[in-house]
């Protein structure tokens, strides 16, 4: 899976819609393998997008647990520290 599609469920802020659309672009990009896709091909590109979208949203909004919501500063700076662990800083 790529990288750089982040968990989105049970974060403080809950993710936005922006959020939910950039990781769905990036899905459809890695299935694809286009970043950009042709202009033959950007109406099919752009409906997928749309539809994992929508898929993803519903998926967020439905789902339940009874952990608190994690903090989004505090799990950006564990990345960050993992990413000095791995690559050196």
């Amino acid at each position: 899976m790529c990288r750089s599609i982040k968990t989105l469920y049970n974060f403080e802020p809950p993710a936005t819609e922006q959020e939910i659309r950039a990781a769905s672009l990036q899905f459809v990009r890695k299935l694809s393998g286009f970043s950009v896709p042709s202009k033959a091909n950007q109406e099919a590109f752009e409906r997928a997008v749309d539809e994992v979208a929508a898929s993803a949203a519903r998926l967020i909004g439905s789902l339940v647990t009874t952990a608190e919501p994690r903090d989004r500063a505090i799990e950006a700076e564990r990345a960050k520290a993992r990413s000095a662990m791995r690559f050196g800083a």
